[in-house]
């Protein structure tokens, strides 16, 4: 995990205009773009991740461009958990109990466009590259066995958001991702479709 915050703080680094074109004339004037908070869920597939396939979620979505630009450059990040106890017939054991957690990261990285027909609300639809990380642990009878494995797809999403007055926004996103990893053995999807508020600030 450890591994996984230092790519994302690189990642949002470099992402910054004002470092990213260091050295340069550019006006800060000139770039334009979205930092906001992601609350939602994640919904991943029932037949690789149940009982926990359906999981709260959190995330920081940054885009920006020069005013110029058709689409803004997009690094999104996005974290989910689940936990969950379900019983399951054994046989010679009866009945057992056993616990389940579940987490995916989801670090994407691609295009945002971002229609400002309108003076406060605003249309986006994006999609790029999606690096996924996935974790599992499942204890059972006191035995715990945990894995965890990373994979790389695509990423789509699209939303709306009402900026009021000027910089604050508010809004909803809906996103699909896909990517495949290998856990306990068998392969499965990390990716899956994502639904949430935002909140933030536009500039």
């Amino acid at each position: 995990m450890k591994k996984v915050t230092v790519l994302v703080i690189t990642c949002f680094l470099l992402s910054i205009p004002s470092l990213a074109i260091c050295g340069s004339n550019s006006n800060p004037d000139d770039w334009t773009g979205n930092i906001d908070f992601f609350l939602g869920a994640k919904a991943l597939d029932e037949d690789d991740w149940e009982p926990v396939d359906e999981h709260s979620e959190v995330g920081l979505l940054l885009d920006f461009k020069q005013k110029s630009w058709p689409v803004s450059i997009a690094v999104d990040y996005l974290y989910s958990w689940d936990d969950d106890e379900e019983s399951s017939y054994v046989p010679g054991y009866g009945l057992v109990n056993f616990d389940a957690d579940g987490s995916t990261s989801e670090l994407c990285i691609g295009v945002r466009k971002i229609w400002d027909n309108f003076k406060h609300v605003r249309p986006f639809f994006g999609g790029g590259i999606a690096f996924i990380w996935a974790e599992l642990e499942v204890e059972v009878l006191g035995v715990s066995v945990s894995d965890d494995d990373m994979g790389t797809g695509l990423w789509l999403g699209g939303g709306v958001y009402w900026t009021l007055p000027e910089h604050f926004n508010i809004g909803l996103q809906l996103r699909w991702s896909w990517a495949e990893v290998t856990l306990l053995d068998i392969d499965g999807e990390a990716g899956g479709g994502h639904a949430g508020l935002l909140l933030g600030y536009h500039w």
